[in-house]
């Protein structure tokens, strides 16, 4: 059978959430893994040296936020 895709990603599949959900790290490593894409581009920041000119980096401080935010969401809100 074929898995289901969104805008061409293979869809992470359910039976990785629930075991995420019932506390298997490697489930959970998994789900990390599968959103950090999404993450690193909300979290990505335009900043500026000591000269004025611009770079783009990832915050790592909101990246690390965000993922306690879906493991959360995982473990705890998922009913």
């Amino acid at each position: 059978m074929k898995q289901p895709t969104f805008n061409g990603r293979e869809l992470l599949p359910l039976s990785v959430i629930e075991a995420a959900h019932a506390g298997d790290a490697m489930a959970m490593e998994q789900v990390l893994r599968y959103y950090e894409c999404y993450i690193n581009k909300l979290c990505t920041r335009t900043l500026y040296d000591s000269n004025g000119i611009p770079y783009v980096c990832v915050d790592e401080y909101m990246k690390r936020r965000l993922e306690i935010k879906l493991i959360h969401a995982i473990v705890v809100d998922l009913k």
